[in-house]
């Protein structure tokens, strides 16, 4: 691996985030990084390690790869371009300017990132940068069901729960500013590890529904990319607002199997 890419990973405190400037000072484009975002790739299962490298609208570089949960259903995985859209979107930004990914993204992640305000130009291996419709013609999306706006535009539901659990506080932030247009059943997760550290992850739902990725699966992706595992975390957090979907079955599931204490809350409209 380039000595440049080694050095920012073995960075304390590196998330899989890189500044706007570190990257104009080092000369690294966005398919230079993928080596280093593809080292955060768990797949047990498929043993294909996928890298993707974002770039927001502010300039800065956020990295992402694909993780797969052993025993759990393959549609509970997170696509390298999922996590590298949820690491963007926690950490502030509000669409992609381009997404260099090393493979051609699925159709499932096609779909994934048509939801998103701003859809990234793709930079793919061997060909010339692409907009996300060229790879998705007649695709069906948000404006089709009435939706304006997409996934990373800011968002405030206005939720409260009747809990002060500094780890359920922290799950309310993130369903406050999660993306459920269709089913309004916002939701977030946090998870504390043994060092305390919290990592919050936020529900992006799809307008196709099954591209969407759940909340706790946006926590893990940001836990992975700080170079952590699920077997570093002593708690776990899910707050969600009363609607037609809930995520709380599918998270017991994923985390039981970890011995991972899991607490939920039902979020409602903070009274005026």
């Amino acid at each position: 691996m380039d000595p440049a890419l080694e050095g920012i990973a073995e960075r304390d405190g590196f998330r899989g985030v890189i500044a706007a400037d570190e990257t104009q000072r080092l000369g690294l484009t966005l398919p230079d990084l993928l080596p280093l975002a593809a080292l955060y790739a768990r797949p047990p299962v498929s043993g294909f390690a996928v890298g993707a490298v974002a770039q927001g609208l502010s300039g800065a570089v956020y990295l992402g790869a694909n993780i797969e949960f052993p025993g759990q259903p393959l549609n509970a995985s997170v696509h390298a371009e999922q996590s590298a859209v949820a690491n963007a979107w926690m950490y502030g930004e509000r669409g992609l300017l381009s997404l260099a990914v090393t493979a051609a993204p699925c159709g499932h992640c096609r779909q994934f990132l048509h939801e998103l305000a701003h859809p990234p130009t793709l930079l793919l291996p061997g060909r010339e940068p692409v907009p996300l419709s060229a790879l998705l013609p007649d695709a069906f999306g948000p404006r089709d069901l009435g939706i304006a706006g997409g996934l990373m535009d800011p968002a405030d539901h206005g939720l409260t729960i009747d809990s002060d659990d500094p780890l359920l506080r922290a799950a309310l932030d993130a369903a406050n500013a999660s993306h459920a247009p269709y089913t309004r059943a916002y939701a977030g997760v946090a998870l504390r590890t043994v060092d305390g550290a919290v990592f919050p992850g936020r529900y992006a739902e799809n307008a196709a529904f099954n591209p969407g990725l759940p909340p706790l699966q946006c926590a893990v992706a940001l836990l992975v990319l700080a170079g952590r595992a699920l077997a570093e975390v002593t708690a776990a957090a899910l707050v969600e607002h009363l609607a037609p979907a809930s995520h709380a079955e599918p998270a017991r599931a994923l985390l039981a199997p970890l011995g991972i204490p899991f607490t939920t809350a039902l979020a409602h409209p903070l009274q005026c």
